[in-house]
């Protein structure tokens, strides 16, 4: 039940932000012409309206059943509303400049105003506003189309009442309750972001092991995007200025492509565009209300539906090697071991073809093989995979060889276990670059350093003198020292090699306490010494007995 209210309130979140925003800029551009005062306009009864009246009068004791019908009345309206109605003739070049300024439209009776207030007063007509509404925003509010952005809410759903009116009428109860409880919310981007990020958060939590297939916990989140902002040659020099574009090729809800926004905004920096790809419809729309609530254009992202191993992207779809999309920073958390069909077609794809398939009973490398194909020359790729594909043998093997043989692979990380909702399994961060100014492979060992939960464990953050496990990885991947104690050393691809290029972590970094060295001929000495004293003290023992003419032992 409390997951079905998080993700009933998803919508109304989103139109409640969308409506603040339009009208705020609606009362700059209009200025003074903006309506203010209590608000009602006179409007013509509906037919239906009247001869339920004429019935129920004609039907009613009531002294009064001879007066006049009004066939008029007066309804409340939006300020916005009210300006649309005594200026029709100008409303196309109000709607021309607001596309303009906030890159939407939203009519008056479709905004969050109107449809609280109609929950508020049990207006009948709710459900088929809020219908019209929806499919308004999905297919003229914006230059790009949003289709399908409310699919998963069914407001004909039996669940509402089995008649119109009754669903109207469990509609108006909700929306009231939703307004209510957001009412004195803050509607700019940045915090209603983070409470949209947090109810997400919840919902995952919720969700347990299929929360996998939509949301990253923020602080994997933060190392993702940390890493893939830092300059990929340099990362010591810090973040870079720009990234042109950003990819994640399994986005979920899309909380990874925004944290790395924020990273590189927050140093200063800027980002072109971000890309998505979801399979999953509800994860999908969550993506791109995601975006819009967090104040991003409809121009500034681009995020598609579809199977990511199927590649039906007509962007990452290019067959002209020279028209190539390529991406300066891709993250990814794919689902773990996913079971896939490779086929024929697949192993001349281009993405797979150099490196050939990965197994039916794990997609693992598929899915980095596909983000790494579209990567850049300077761009990073920061992807989580489970521990498998670090020294999994067969095709896993051959695939991992080549990229280590090519230089590709980076940094390799090992997390701590139990801290994802969807697997209590320690996972790990692969870090790969076209273009690698290193040719020795650096290994973080982090699966010791978290705090310990009932639950789910987390990194520590510095809090209460704690240490920054999230600052400690980052840093070491920054400034890649050549070894820390039972924590992190560059390996040199001879090594590897010799290892027969398994990545397992702990043959390379170990985390185990060292055998306590004894020196066996110490202990021999003393107890040899230890059984002359014995000795001693027992023939001495024996000569007190003899006194008292006892037994000796």
């Amino acid at each position: 039940m409390r997951m079905i209210s998080v993700i009933i309130c998803f919508p109304f979140f989103f139109l409640r932000y969308l409506s603040y925003n339009y009208e705020e800029a609606a009362k700059k551009e209009l200025g003074k012409d903006y309506p203010t005062g209590h608000l009602f306009i006179t409007v013509q009864k509906h037919d239906l309206e009247l001869e339920i009246e004429k019935k129920f009068r004609s039907h009613s004791e009531h002294k009064d059943n001879e007066l006049k019908i009004e066939t008029t009345k007066d309804i409340p309206i939006s300020p916005l509303g009210k300006w649309y109605h005594y200026n029709p003739h100008e409303i196309m070049e109000f709607e021309q400049q607001m596309r303009r300024k906030v890159h939407y439209v939203i009519e008056p009776k479709h905004l969050w105003s109107n449809i609280s207030e109609m929950a508020r007063t049990q207006n009948p007509e709710l459900l088929v506003t809020l219908e019209s509404g929806f499919r308004y925003i999905e297919n003229e509010s914006f230059e790009s189309a949003f289709q399908g952005l409310f699919s998963e809410i069914n407001l004909n759903s039996e669940k509402l009442g089995k008649t119109s009116a009754e669903r109207n009428k469990k509609l108006c109860t909700i929306i009231q309750k939703i307004a209510e409880g957001i009412a004195e919310f803050s509607v700019d981007s940045d915090t209603l972001g983070d409470a949209y990020e947090y109810l997400i958060g919840e919902f995952a939590a919720g969700s347990g092991k299929k929360a996998g297939e939509f949301y990253t916990p923020q602080q994997i989140s933060t190392i993702l995007s940390e890493i893939v902002t830092l300059d990929s040659q340099e990362p010591k020099t810090g973040k870079k200025k720009k990234l042109d574009k950003v990819l994640d090729m399994a986005c979920g809800s899309g909380s990874l492509l925004l944290n790395v926004r924020k990273r590189i905004k927050d140093s200063g920096g800027s980002v072109g565009k971000i890309y998505g790809q979801e399979k999953n419809i509800t994860t999908y729309n969550l993506a791109r209300m995601n975006m819009l609530l967090h104040g991003m254009k409809d121009t500034e992202f681009e995020i598609f539906h579809g199977d990511t191993l199927e590649n039906s992207w007509s962007l990452l779809n290019e067959m002209n090697p020279s028209k190539k999309t390529e991406f300066d920073a891709i993250v990814a958390n794919p689902p773990f071991s996913l079971r896939w069909e490779p086929n024929d077609t697949l192993a001349e794809d281009f993405r797979f073809k150099s490196y050939g398939l990965a197994p039916k009973s794990a997609a693992d490398f598929a899915f980095l093989l596909h983000g790494f194909h579209f990567l850049g020359k300077e761009g990073t790729m920061a992807i989580i995979l489970p521990h498998g594909v670090l020294f999994r043998g067969g095709a896993e093997e051959r695939i991992r060889t080549k990229l280590l043989k090519d230089n590709h692979i980076d940094t390799v990380i090992g997390l701590p276990s139990n801290l994802f909702y969807s697997t209590g399994i320690p996972v790990s961060i692969l870090v790969l670059k076209k273009c690698k100014k290193h040719d020795d492979v650096l290994f973080i060992n982090a699966s010791e350093h978290y705090k310990p939960g009932k639950r789910q464990n987390t990194l520590r953050e510095g809090e209460n003198e704690e240490p920054n496990d999230i600052r400690k990885i980052v840093e070491t991947y920054q400034f890649r020292p050549d070894h820390i104690e039972k924590y992190a050393r560059r390996v040199s691809m001879d090594e590897i090699e010799k290892n027969g290029y398994n990545l397992n972590i702990s043959r390379y970094v170990n985390t185990s306490e060292d055998e306590v060295q004894i020196d066996l001929e110490d202990v021999n000495n003393k107890l040899t010494s230890i059984n002359e004293s014995i000795k001693a003290n027992t023939d001495k023992h024996n000569e007190y007995l003899k006194e008292l003419g006892l037994k000796p032992i």
